[in-house]
């Protein structure tokens, strides 16, 4: 380019600049300028140059991307350098403007291009990587193949922080599949995958179950030069655990205790297997590990290390060995937690020892400083003597819970609510539930159920009606469970016209009746003898798509044979057969019981065998019922052989 046209380009790049703020690009206009006096001879046009690149690369660092892609743009293309794009493009890629980051897709795409005069360097590469490393920042599948072009063109910028950083992020946003497509896609166009960046990929993929790609990638580590570190083997250890496969996480252990191998086990490994084999209920197993780790390896066992063997003891019934392991704890100077207390109460308290988990409680408060227990500590005491039927215990607890400072959460409310409800202080619930809305907690559908439930068992329909109506004010909406206690309730009252207006009231509501409804429902119509509204709601079970279970044939079969329908009763149970559904006991007798009211013994010889064929044994109902009959009629000796589980119906031999 000749001197003459370079000064008409850089003067109209100096009007640009002063057309923007003038005040803002003042410098950069006056650096323009200077940029515009005519080379020396002397130079060769090479300060000409200098000046047009160092002007834009100021713009570019130091003012907005808006401007820079302005100024950029106005720069004739034979000038621009890959440091000027750089800068343009850390700038457009910081910019929160919409539109920016479509700019910088598009400047890179130019970059790439084979005829381009600004082709990206590993600064490049690193700009790229830093963004999409950013939690804020969308990653876009071409940002993604910008950087394996990179790699293919042997710039790529071994940054394992950043690339880690990338691949973390694109797992746990739900792409664990593309971060194994980008890092294989990586590998292949030659970039560097290390050690950091393999173990985030082995994370994402165990959190997705991609058990065989795991594999793969743990297989192909060795070849791809990358050495597997404690981390490594961790996210391994924990996965089998994790799915079980205890056994092969210890033998990858023993592949790490090894005395050619190069990464020893820590802490952390040894617990997980630990709590892995206290999960399985093998806590003796996990007990030897705990010798294992401190005697053989050298690894201190910790708090969470104990806290899991004192749970697959509690577990497993053994709390004589878990108090044992916690004078142990004590006596190596491990520091108990508030989870140590709590899994030892637990254990206690599920196993009938309520006076010895309150003393264990009372006596570690004082002499654990640290440990004073929490609402859990509370919630699990108080559920106990609530189920043990000492409601006053549990109330003082609650008490003690509140003088100590620690505020009721939910869960405790709930404790309460359902213990009170289920030894049948009801007025206490209420109590209880009044309090909670007060302390700014919000009763939620369960609790709700709890309290109708309560007062249908005490036949207080009025009540759990109200209960109803409040649980409705305050935006809840009644659930299939809460519907089916209420239609229960009011069959057993043979209130059958509230029984209507509620089921009415549950499909107006969009709760679909379920077969618990339905079974209900023609239970409470059979019970009070009107079997036409029983069959009727049988039918319509088959138009709503729900199909009988064995306990609606027995209601309908127990009442036919009553009414002396029996005919009708023989093919009902027939069409369970048709359809599948296993008739029990209860049908057996409900049918006998009809068969020996009409004196029908053929029928019932029959049934007899039918009920040998299937393998449903009698009960003492079953042979109290044909002790009596057959006995009166002189078939004892069919009795035995039925008894005997020998065919009765001599007509078909």
């Amino acid at each position: 380019m000749s001197t003459g046209r370079r000064v008409i380009k850089n003067q109209s790049l100096t009007v640009l600049l002063r057309r923007l703020s003038p005040s803002r690009h003042a410098s950069a206009a006056a650096a323009a300028a200077a940029s515009a006096a005519p080379a020396t001879a002397g130079d060769g046009g090479r300060s000409g140059h200098h000046g047009e690149d160092h002007c834009l690369r100021s713009l570019a660092a130091s003012q907005t991307a808006s401007d820079a892609l302005l100024a950029f743009r106005s720069l004739d293309p034979s000038l621009r350098r890959t440091p000027l794009c750089n800068d343009l493009l850390r700038s457009l890629l910081r910019s929160g403007e919409p539109g920016h980051r479509a700019e910088a897709l598009a400047l890179l795409r130019h970059m790439l291009r084979p005829d381009s005069t600004c082709r990206p360097d590993r600064i490049t590469c690193s700009i790229l990587f830093s963004n999409l490393s950013k939690r804020s920042q969308p990653v876009e599948d071409e940002s993604l193949h910008f950087v394996v072009q990179m790699a293919v063109m042997g710039i790529f910028r071994s940054d394992a922080f950043r690339f880690t950083e990338l691949v973390n992020k694109l797992c746990y946003g739900g792409g664990t599949a593309r971060a194994w497509d980008f890092v294989r896609a990586v590998k292949d166009a030659g970039g560097a995958i290390e050690t950091p960046v393999c173990n985030a990929l082995l994370a994402g993929l165990a959190r997705d179950r991609e058990f065989q790609k795991m594999n793969l990638l743990f297989s192909e580590m060795k070849d791809m030069g990358v050495r597997p570190n404690v981390v490594t083997f961790g996210i391994l250890i924990n996965h089998l655990v994790k799915s079980r496969r205890v056994d092969e996480a210890l033998q990858v252990l023993d592949v790490m205790t090894r005395p050619d191998s190069e990464v020893s086990p820590d802490t952390v490994t040894f617990n997980t297997i630990i709590d892995g084999l206290c999960k399985v209920g093998r806590p003796d197993d996990a007990m030897a590990l705990l010798d294992r780790m401190s005697i053989r390896h050298g690894c201190s066992a910790n708090t969470v290390t104990y806290n899991s063997l004192i749970d697959g003891l509690c577990k497993a019934g053994e709390m004589d060995m878990a108090h044992e392991l916690v004078a142990r704890m004590e006596r190596e100077g491990v520091p108990p937690s508030v989870v140590t207390l709590n899994t030892l109460v637990s254990g206690m308290c599920r196993h009938g020892r309520l006076g010895s988990a309150l003393d264990f409680f009372r006596q570690k408060r004082h002499t654990w400083a640290d440990v004073r227990g929490n609402a859990v500590t509370y919630s699990t005491l108080i559920s106990a003597f609530l189920h043990s039927n000492n409601v006053g215990k549990a109330m003082d607890l609650f008490d003690e819970m509140v003088s100590e400072g620690h505020s009721p959460d939910s869960v405790v409310y709930f404790t309460l609510i359902s213990g009170l409800s289920q030894v049948g202080r009801l007025e206490d619930a209420c109590s209880v539930a009044s309090s909670m809305k007060k302390n700014g907690f919000q009763l939620d559908t369960k609790s709700y159920n709890i309290l109708i439930s309560g007062f249908c068992k005490k036949k207080k329909l009025d009540k759990a009606c109200e209960v109803l109506r409040e649980m409705q004010e305050a935006g809840l909406r009644p659930d299939v469970f809460t519907y089916n206690t209420l239609i229960a309730a009011s069959c057993k009252a043979g209130d059958f016209p509230t029984v209507g207006q509620l089921l009415n009231k549950m499909v107006d509501d969009g709760c679909k009746p379920s077969v618990v409804t339905y079974g209900t429902l023609i239970h409470g119509y059979c019970k009070a003898g009107n079997l036409d509204e029983a069959s009727k709601i049988f039918q319509n079970m088959d138009a709503a798509g729900v199909p009988p279970n064995t306990v609606i044939y027995n209601s309908l079969i127990d009442s036919l044979c009553k009414d002396r329908k029996i005919d009708i009763a023989i093919s009902l149970m027939d069409e369970m057969q048709k359809k599948g559904v296993p008739p029990d006991v209860i049908t057996y007798n409900a049918m006998l019981k009809g068969l020996r009211d009409r004196n029908m013994s053929d029928e019932a010889f029959q049934l007899m065998d039918r009920m040998r064929q299937e393998g449903c044994n009698p009960d003492y109902v079953t042979m109290d019922i044909l002790t009596e009959w057959l006995s009166a009629i002189g078939e004892m000796e069919r009795l035995r052989r039925f008894v005997n589980g020998k065919g009765v119906d001599i007509s078909q031999k």
